[in-house]
């Protein structure tokens, strides 16, 4: 089959053909959008999941949404070298300017509540609303995100049209919480998970039957197994099925290549660039953690199995949490926040190197 009219399109970000399986999340997102808009209450939301869920595509239709209700939006992607205000503040003098507000934000870089007064109160002027929406939201800072949960709070209490859309891994829950205390009664926190069977069909099975060409039921079914509905993973395996197959219809016998060669990608790639970034302590500590299993593991069998005390573990598993490679889902244990990342730990890492 014609490369080029493959209709997979693995990538950071990157729109599926086909977006399936998220429809209440958007109508909570679209519900906010015109409640916020109207001046009356609504809880700000906070998207969470682990990589690969599709969290920044959900943005990206939030984005368009909110744009379709007349909105003037912000768009930013945190990051863990650069501070909050750095990324923000561009973005919001932006949107000041083209409110024609006439307010000069040069002195309010220091209170960012004050600034979201000023775009609340001029978006009101202009009979619009106001939208920030932040990626990566588990990379800012902790006294930056408690003046953020402060800023949102007060435009809350003045009901001026301004809403936060961010998405972050699961520990933006907890963070979140840390930083205020009443952030629970600002944010819904919609958990953004890998997609259920029938929606992982439709999503691998509508974007070929447009080219007239069909996955076997058995090809579909081992595609789901592998990459666990993980929609990242789908599109992955889906291109990959599509560049091998000779015609229709994508059998078993070719998804199996294709997981040869989709595994081999992302560990050149999706897996690789995050490895890269961790120290050998780190990897380490990872490869302990993959050889325990992918569900969740208690954070003392992880420094066990390292052969150290899990005082000493602490920083390492710290250091890793800040970096976005594992997380807690509760006390005292600890998960990998990108799907598959066990197998590619023991893959890259077969011999498990342990400290006395």
């Amino acid at each position: 089959m014609e490369r080029h009219d493959n209709p997979f399109s693995p990538g950071a970000g990157s729109p599926p053909p086909k977006l399936v399986g998220r429809d209440e999340i958007l109508q909570q997102a679209l519900t906010a959008l015109a409640r916020i808009k109207r001046g009356r209450s609504e809880k700000s939301i906070l998207l969470v999941g682990l990589r690969g869920t599709g969290k920044t595509v959900l943005l990206n239709e939030i984005s368009k949404l909110a744009e379709e209700q007349q909105y003037q939006s912000v768009i930013i992607e945190a990051h863990e070298q650069k501070t909050l205000p750095a990324i923000l503040l561009p973005e919001l003098r932006r949107v000041l300017f083209s409110l024609d507000s006439g307010k000069n934000i040069s002195s309010l870089e220091a209170d960012l509540a004050q600034l979201f007064i000023a775009l609340g109160e001029a978006a009101k002027d202009r009979e619009t609303a106001v939208a920030i929406i932040i990626d990566e939201l588990q990379y800012v800072k902790e006294e930056e995100l408690s003046s953020l949960i402060m800023a949102i709070h007060r435009i809350s209490q003045k009901s001026l049209p301004v809403v936060l859309i961010g998405a972050g891994l699961p520990q933006l829950v907890g963070i979140t919480g840390r930083a205020k205390s009443y952030a629970e009664r600002l944010f819904d926190y919609p958990e953004i998970g890998p997609l259920k069977n029938q929606d992982a069909k439709i999503a691998l099975a509508s974007p070929v039957e447009k080219e007239n060409v069909f996955f076997t039921p058995d090809a579909i079914d081992e595609i789901i197994r592998v990459t666990e509905g993980y929609p990242y993973f789908l599109q992955e395996w889906g291109y990959q099925a599509w560049n091998i197959a000779a015609k229709s219809p994508i059998d078993l016998s070719v998804v199996k290549q294709a997981t040869t060669a989709s595994l081999q990608r992302l560990d050149q790639s999706f897996f690789r660039v995050r490895f890269d970034r961790l120290t050998p302590r780190e990897q380490e500590y990872l490869r302990a953690l993959a050889e325990l299993g992918a569900a969740p593991q208690r954070s003392g069998d992880v420094a066990e199995k390292l052969g150290i005390d899990v005082k000493n573990a602490g920083p390492l598993r710290n250091g890793l949490i800040k970096k976005g490679m594992i997380y807690s889902p509760k006390h005292g244990d600890t998960a990998f926040t990108v799907p598959l990342f066990e197998a590619f730990m023991k893959r890259i890492m077969p011999m498990q190197k342990t400290t006395k």
